[in-house]
């Protein structure tokens, strides 16, 4: 079943290179995302709960900027997460975007939501 491409926006209250790392490193990932996260070279491994690991590889990234990972599971297709940092060239607001791609968009709605906002209390921003 082809998964549909989502994008949501949360506004966010930090410096960017201090989000950067909540994004883009094991220590910063374990924070907020997942209960633990060992990071060997661009794979990331992922488990909740004592469960079984879940490998993510980063793809890209641009430092301060954005980080892209696939899941173990999509290899080999399109499909990705991005976490882009946004900071608008007025206000110089600055916003957290996620592009994600799912079958269910309620719930991973719901999924990123509580994340960034556990991201949010860690970085001191709810």
């Amino acid at each position: 079943m082809a998964k549909t491409k989502i994008q949501f926006e949360y506004p966010m209250h930090c410096q960017p290179e201090i989000l950067y790392e909540y994004l883009a490193s094991a220590e910063g990932l374990s924070e907020w995302f997942a209960d633990e996260v060992d990071e060997r070279g661009d794979d990331f491994y992922f488990s909740w709960g004592g469960g079984p690991a879940e490998k993510a590889t980063m793809i890209r990234y641009k430092p301060e900027s954005f980080v892209r990972y696939r899941w173990e599971e999509d290899e080999g297709t399109k499909y990705y997460f991005e976490m882009t940092i946004v900071i608008d060239e007025i206000t110089n607001d600055l916003a957290l975007n996620i592009t994600d791609f799912t079958d269910d968009e309620e719930e991973t709605k719901l999924y990123w939501d509580n994340l960034i906002e556990n991201l949010q209390i860690k970085l001191g921003a709810a």
